[in-house]
């Protein structure tokens, strides 16, 4: 049941799990195009079926604009339908019950959970929503890098076909290929960003910087969105490379990873820098940015910090329904 507006209750379980789930799936809707540039990015040199004529993509909003010209605006949301049924699955899990389960770590009944107690809700939430969305999550990064270009014939024509050629030809375990690198980036994360934003939001308020509203929640999502992307980079590009590969090409994660490194460097692990040119970013973003490894993936995780977290984690939620047309 949903709280009337002004009520000090805190949110039901379900509400929070609706919530977050609703939030990741419009978060989804308004940057699934950066989304495929920065899958596209991740796997150019790979060399794997690439012919001698692939565009060249540079930096994420190039990459975009690259994929609109040459394979059309539809080909920028390949792949939305299972982002949506990931976000709903993953996202709900993640974010939902991640307030829940830290209090259930927590020492006592409203006592202040510490680090550790935020450390381990995350891994836990995080870790259980990777298992159950990885088929959504391969069929996600298959669909958004195959490419129509020179005459290949996409590997699928839809994401329900993606999902029974994937359990046809590789086994039902091939709808859970890349889940360990996943189950690694997923970690970084959880302990990078909801525990980030937890923490700098808690300083912010409780040093008076900040009152407890927009502004402090943009802060600290932004925040919490540039130390994820830093450090959960290289793994998100191997995710990537190891779950669109075909069968035998890469025998492990580490050949993969191995791979990468002998054939294309370290800056193979960072996809998406443009050290040469100047990207343009919202102006948000762009504070924060700096010379991180990977801007384009920074811009990513930004923008969907700012909504993922602040819709999905807001203690108003109000504000997120009203936005949904739900609640007012």
């Amino acid at each position: 049941m949903l709280r009337a507006p002004g009520s000090d209750a805190p949110p039901t379980l379900s509400v929070r799990i609706a919530a977050a789930a609703g939030a990741a799936c419009l978060a989804d809707l308004l940057t699934f195009p950066l989304d495929t540039a920065k899958v596209r990015l991740q796997i150019q040199g790979e060399g794997q079926g690439q012919p001698p004529r692939a565009p060249r993509y540079r930096g994420v909003l190039g990459t975009v604009a690259t994929l609109a010209r040459t394979e059309g605006l539809q080909k920028l949301y390949s792949g939305l339908p299972a982002g949506l049924q990931r976000q709903v699955g993953f996202a709900s899990l993640r974010i939902g019950l991640y307030d829940s389960v830290r209090e259930w770590l927590s020492p006592g009944q409203g006592a202040a959970a510490s680090l550790g107690s935020r450390i381990s809700a995350g891994v836990m939430t995080g870790g259980a929503a990777v298992f159950i969305g990885q088929p959504t999550e391969v069929v996600k990064v298959r669909l958004q890098a195959q490419s129509h270009l020179h005459g290949r014939k996409p590997r699928y024509t839809g994401t329900y076909n993606a999902y029974r050629i994937i359990a046809t030809t590789e086994g039902l375990t091939g709808l859970w290929k890349g889940t360990t690198p996943n189950l690694m980036r997923n970690v970084i994360i959880n302990c990078t960003e909801l525990v980030t934003y937890d923490l700098m939001k808690e300083a912010l308020v409780k040093n008076h910087l900040l009152a407890d509203d927009l502004p402090c929640h943009f802060l600290s999502a932004l925040v919490a969105g540039f130390c994820t992307t830093v450090l959960s980079s290289p793994v998100d590009v191997v995710k990537t490379r190891f779950v669109n590969s075909v069968p035998e090409q890469y025998t492990s994660v580490p050949n993969c990873a191995m791979t990468m490194l002998t054939k294309e460097g370290p800056l193979a692990f960072f996809k998406g820098k443009q050290s040469k040119r100047k990207r343009k970013f919202p102006r948000s973003s762009k504070k924060v940015l700096g010379n991180a490894p990977s801007k384009g993936t920074c811009a990513l995780v930004c923008w969907k910090s700012r909504l993922f977290m602040y819709l999905g984690r807001c203690d108003h939620l109000g504000f997120f329904f009203k936005i949904l047309f739900i609640y007012s």
